[in-house]
């Protein structure tokens, strides 16, 4: 399976790597490579996530910075579906089924 973004993902992964820039460029590299590399257990097992209250989605808790991506999978075009990733301590967008 691949990889695929949707545009708020992407948003969301640069204002990440933005807000934690002005702190530390280097932990924004850090941050930002952790998470991708979370992303990179996905391929691997795409059911990793747990399911979440709204149909098909799952949620991958990116354990060192506390992190969640919120995914579906699409079976038919070999893709995970990544739609938004976010910090624990913010608001949750979905919930845990």
């Amino acid at each position: 399976m691949r990889l695929r973004f949707t545009p708020r993902a992407t948003r969301d992964l640069a204002e990440i790597a933005d807000y934690i820039h002005e702190l530390s460029p280097n932990a924004a590299l850090r941050v930002r490579a952790t998470i991708i590399e979370s992303l990179q257990d996905l391929v691997l097992f795409p059911e990793l996530g747990r399911h979440q209250t709204a149909e098909g989605v799952r949620k991958l808790v990116v354990r060192r910075y506390s992190y969640l991506v919120y995914y579906t999978l699409d079976w038919s075009a070999d893709e995970i579906v990544i739609l938004t990733v976010q910090h624990s301590a913010r608001k949750r967008r979905y919930e845990d089924a």
